[in-house]
């Protein structure tokens, strides 16, 4: 008995220019603020020193790296449409909007901005998407415009 596998990314079939589509939230907390400067080596006092933020800094909140906001952008999008159909992160522009801090929940926001077929790889797309990250108040945090190669289903 053959059964339909579950969480498979979209094909580049399924990403026609104009679509639009949002992610899922995920709220971003200390341990992942922690854990993100502890991989990444990230140890600028502005994630890393309370008394700094307090005394010196205009953000007083506990803020996150742009990068760290950006990571966990991608790994929303990932689950919902890479799985077994992205196949190359080929560029991107990215802008830094606003401040993102440790209890912000976030959510992605995508528009296929381009799409066509691969002309050096057979079976293939490329796709860009306009993403747009933003806070559950619906504040921008970051935007940018990854482009990527992607299955398509037929040659």
């Amino acid at each position: 008995m053959s059964l339909e596998t579950l969480g498979l990314g979209l094909c580049f079939e399924d990403l026609p220019l104009g679509r639009r589509f949002r992610t899922i939230g995920r709220t971003l907390t200390e341990a992942d603020l922690v854990n993100f400067i502890g991989v990444t080596g990230m140890t600028e006092v502005l994630f890393t020193n309370q008394e700094f933020l307090a005394e010196e800094s205009d953000i007083r909140r506990r803020v996150v790296p742009g990068a760290m906001v950006y990571a966990f952008a991608e790994g929303l999008l990932v689950h919902a449409t890479m799985q077994h159909t992205g196949f190359a992160f080929l560029e991107m522009q990215l802008t830094v909007h606003a401040p993102c801090c440790v209890g912000d929940t976030i959510h992605v926001q995508c528009e296929v901005i381009e799409a066509r077929r691969s002309r050096s790889r057979s079976g293939r797309g490329l796709v860009r998407t306009r993403n747009e990250v933003l806070r559950s108040d619906s504040t921008l945090l970051l935007s940018y415009t990854p482009l990527r190669m992607i299955k398509a289903r037929e040659a």
